[in-house]
This record gives structure tokens, sequence and C-alpha cells, in this order.
């Protein structure tokens, strides 16, 4: 793949992850690395979505008001992510791709599954106190290994009845959070090269264009169907992810 192409497909896949996440709120750098990782392997599809990531979900998390109170009540949670994430953030580095590539695939099948079931998630409570800590620290780790922060957090937050505002707010800041751990983390280990941040570069502007279409679409859609035909399709995409990883080692 020569570099205008490898620039191509990184701005293509930012500018449909975009949309996503202007329809539903999230899902960019879920969405980026299910489809950048088959193409461009793992260590350059985490790189791809770092700043276009980092921007949007900043300006999530800086939209609505009330940061002082959040970081207030969330310190313990956010904080377990950037360490968790800072210590694994080196694996692409140690640990075989294809189990790092398999680890991905379950996280990101697991997250659709979910989103698809919404089951009633039990709220936690005085649990908080030290559920959030861990559940930051679990998000935190698997982050640094795969590139994916969704899991446990969005199924954490979404158990605390915070309001879909505060919701959206809070997964933003949850988001922002890991991405600059990422980024510090593989930055720091040299694992950041020119190549690398000239396509994380390239992914803004897509990013960005592609979430104002997608909030023009969201009162167009059915938001409930395309959340459906989106878990749907990461589902499939996170079992053949699996599934061609471990073909891949068989043989």
């Amino acid at each position: 793949m020569t570099d205008l192409t490898h620039l191509a497909v990184i701005a293509g896949v930012l500018l449909l992850a975009g949309l996503v996440k202007g329809v539903v709120g999230l899902g960019l750098p879920t969405v980026s690395l299910a489809l950048l990782t088959p193409i461009l392997g793992l260590p350059a599809a985490m790189a791809a979505m770092l700043l276009p990531s980092f921007l949007t979900n900043l300006q999530q998390a800086l939209t609505g008001g009330g940061i002082p109170a959040m970081l207030r009540r969330f310190w313990p949670f956010l904080a377990a992510v950037a360490l968790g994430t800072l210590a694994t953030s080196g694996a692409v580095a140690s640990v075989p791709t294809d189990l790092l590539v398999i680890l991905l695939g379950a996280s990101i099948a697991l997250y659709a599954a979910l989103g698809l079931l919404t089951p009633p998630w039990p709220q936690p409570g005085e649990r908080e106190r030290w559920l959030g800590p861990a559940c930051g620290l679990i998000t935190g780790l698997l982050t640094g290994m795969t590139g994916s922060f969704v899991i446990p957090s969005v199924p954490y937050l979404q158990s605390l009845a915070l309001g879909r505002d505060r919701l959206v707010q809070m997964m933003g800041a949850t988001f922002t959070v890991a991405t600059l751990a990422l980024a510090l983390g593989l930055g720091g280990r040299g694992l950041i090269g020119g190549g690398a941040a000239l396509g994380t570069l390239v992914g803004v502007i897509p990013a960005f264009l592609g979430m104002e279409i997608g909030r023009r679409l969201r009162g167009r859609l059915s938001e409930q169907a395309f959340r459906r035909a989106l878990f749907t399709a990461l589902l499939l995409l996170g079992i053949w992810m699996i599934g061609r990883e471990l073909a891949s080692v068989a043989a």
C-alpha cells in the first residue's frame, strides 16, 4: 500500500467513524480500529485514531458545563483509566500482535453485543467508590493493549443513570483521558513515528466533517435503527477479526 493510499484509507475511515459519532454520540475509535486494523495492522490503526479521537472527545467533554462537579465525582475513575493505559501501552511492541488483535476483536464483539441487548444495568450505589476505579483500571489496561476504551467503561457509566447529556459528556471525558494517556504511553516508548503522526493528523478534518454530517442526519434517521445496524455490523466484524487471527495462528 502506497503512502498516499494509506492516508486516503485513514481519511475515509475517520470520515465514516465521525459520522457514526455524530449520530449516536460515540463509536469513533471503535469503528476506526475495527476497520483500520485488518488493513493497516493494530499499531498503525491505534496511532491513526489518536488525534481525531482526542479532539472530538475533548469537544464532547467540554460541551454542557458542569466540569468541576464531574471531575470531583469521577477523578478516581479517570485516574485509574490513565494509569492502566500507561501501564500497558507498550504491549504492541512486546506482545504478539495476533493476540492483541484477538483481544481487540473480543472487546468490539462484547461491546456490540451489550449494545444490542441494552440490559437494565443495576446502579452501583455505594459500590461506586471502589467499582469506579476498578472499571477505570480494567478499561485502561485494555486501552493500552488494544486502543479500544469502551469496555467496561461504557456499561459502567450507563449504570449510573446520569441522564443522556451528562452520560455523553462523561464518555467524552473518559475517552479524552484514555486517548491522551495512550498517546503519552506510545510516544514515550517511541512507538509513534513520523508516518503515524502524519496519519493521525490527516484524520482530524474528516472526523469533524463526519461528525457534522452525522449531527445533521440525526434528526432524519431512527437512532434506534441506526444503533442496531451499527452494533450488528461491529459484532460481525469483531467475530471476523477473532476468526481471522485464530486461523492465522493455526496455519
